[in-house]
């Protein structure tokens, strides 16, 4: 029976590490100021009547810490790419050049700045709903492994081990969050 809990726990662990790390790909898409090829990560263009993601057509490249490049493997693509990005709302400017789209960053405004750190905290929040679902999940498990013959003490090990694995990701979660508004409101 202990075998079974143990199971549920790794379980447990797998599902809120994957909670983590959809957390880290979506903080990644939040600028901080610098340009980098994962701000365009979520963009979608329209090729040849389906949706595709941007860098499944383009080459994705930085010139300086300010300057994006867009290079789609087709030239006639350059206006879809660009229709994208603006559909995206990310508040990034495409320049086509006949040959790339060259997107410069601008500085972040005070306000910008605000928008994103509210942003990256509704990320984590997020994160920390799917940490408390797979919590209810595993203890729901447990409960179901107690009707099934558990002890009364396995149990309360069980869901006390699960609460101190759900508390260690909230913590992370918290960490990743903070640091991340550091970043974004440093200039």
């Amino acid at each position: 029976m202990s075998e079974e809990v143990n199971m549920a726990k790794e379980e447990f662990k797998s599902a809120n590490e994957k909670s983590i790390s959809h957390l880290d790909a979506e903080l990644r898409k939040i600028r901080v100021g610098k340009a980098t090829p994962d701000m365009l990560q979520g963009v979608t263009v329209d090729y040849y009547g389906t949706q595709t993601p941007l860098t499944q057509v383009a080459n994705i490249g930085t010139l300086d810490a300010r300057t994006l490049t867009v290079q789609p493997w087709e030239k006639g693509l350059l206006s879809e790419c660009a229709t994208g990005i603006i559909n995206a709302s990310l508040g990034l400017a495409p320049q086509d050049n006949g040959e790339m789209l060259i997107i410069n960053v601008p500085p972040l405004t005070e306000e910008r700045r605000k928008e994103l750190v509210k942003r990256a905290k509704a990320e984590g929040e997020n994160a920390k709903v799917g940490i408390r679902n797979h919590r209810k999940d595993a203890m729901d498990y447990v409960k179901e492994l107690k009707n099934e013959g558990l002890s009364e003490d396995e149990a309360k090990t069980a869901e006390d081990e699960i609460q101190q694995i759900t508390n260690k990701y909230v913590g992370i979660i918290d960490e990743r969050i903070e640091s991340k508004e550091k970043d974004i409101m440093t200039i």
